[in-house]
């Protein structure tokens, strides 16, 4: 069987979803659960999603299933129908978004990877299965009163900049594999305390609390479906909303607004702003926050040396990404590449 994937270009995709004026909705879903024949299932899970007309991301590993995706809303049926078939996702937790535009995505990506979430574990005996106990947005609340619980955000620095829970404690890494010891370094002296976890949709707070529950911590929890079950859950049941700021998503949207609450500023002038972008010169695309004023005057760059590089015929622009030390740059999140990257235009900006 020849391999099933798109066909259209990038930019063709983008259009054509641009364009589409048909209602849809982002859901989002996972678990952990062995999957033997990873290829076998990833073809046939491709297959009846694009027959669904399905856009996203989908993980799969012999671990499980990880899948960020929207649909037709006529279709939205059908596809729970078509995941509740499989038995392992019988009646399957799924997380509709809480702030939706139909234009999450505009492609369909079906990968197979050695896990769902690249953790950095290698203990043979480490079950993600065995996980803390979940908490639906009422039980988070009464417990998050307790002076004595401590909350934990397992998401990157750039997720947590924007939005978070009240009191939450970050754990400052780049990465899940980095946080995960560090998480359980910090927590050290609390392993008698309630500790929750949370994150976007539930799965990496998930595998962090069966990695602390694997480490001797023992009351240990987890938001069911993360930030966005929480937000639905709070809405629907008239619940106080402890979560302050916007959600970063893994998709075009770049966030959905929990509260009105804006916590963040932007990089280049320090205004209130909480909606990251993507540095406009490819061989940069440095993640940072950026307000409108300065996305116009900056051409939606991170700094001059970026808005002269745009400036620059493609072919001398492709020449320039061809470097060693600006290929590691590009797509670069870190917390490191956005100190170093502003520190350099405050250097320049005073030394002229």
């Amino acid at each position: 069987m020849s391999e099933l994937r798109n066909r259209l270009s990038k930019k063709e995709l983008k259009e054509k979803i641009q364009e589409d004026a048909t209602p849809r909705n982002t859901l989002s879903f996972y678990k952990y659960f062995p999957i033997a024949q990873t290829q076998e299932f990833r073809d046939a899970l491709f297959l009846n999603f694009d027959q669904l007309g399905v856009y996203g991301r989908v993980y799969l590993a012999a671990e499980g299933i990880n899948a960020q995706i929207n649909v037709p809303t006529e279709n939205l049926e059908k596809l729970r129908e078509y995941i509740y078939s499989i038995p392992e996702l019988n009646k399957l937790r799924l997380n509709i978004a809480f702030d939706d535009n139909n234009k999450a995505f505009y492609v369909l990506k079906v990968k197979v990877r050695k896990k769902i979430v690249a953790d950095g574990i290698e203990i043979e005996d480490f079950n993600p299965s065995d996980k803390g106990t979940y908490l639906k947005a009422k039980q988070f609340n009464e417990l998050a009163k307790d002076n004595e619980t401590v909350i934990v955000d397992m998401r990157n620095h750039y997720e947590y900049e924007v939005g978070h829970f009240k009191n939450a404690i970050e754990v400052p890494s780049d990465t899940f594999r980095d946080q995960l010891p560090m998480a359980e370094e910090m927590l050290q002296d609390k392993k008698n305390k309630n500790i929750i976890m949370y994150c976007t949709g539930g799965i990496r707070c998930e595998k962090a609390s069966a990695y602390l529950k694997y480490k001797g911590f023992k009351n240990v929890y987890h938001v069911e479906g993360g930030i966005i079950n929480y937000a639905n859950q709070a809405k629907e049941l008239g619940l106080e909303n402890y979560f302050v700021g916007r959600n970063f998503v893994f998709d075009d949207r770049m966030a959905e607004r929990i509260s009105d609450d804006v916590i963040a500023s932007c990089h280049q002038c320090g205004a209130p702003h909480d909606l990251h972008t993507n540095c406009a010169n490819s061989g940069c695309h440095l993640l940072f926050l950026q307000c409108d004023t300065c996305k116009e005057n900056m051409q939606n760059c991170c700094s001059q040396e970026c808005m002269d590089i745009l400036q620059l015929p493609e072919d001398e622009q492709k020449k320039i990404r061809q470097g060693k030390d600006r290929g590691i740059m590009i797509f670069n999140k870190s917390k490191d590449a956005l100190k170093e990257k502003f520190e350099q235009g405050t250097k320049k900006d005073l030394n002229k």
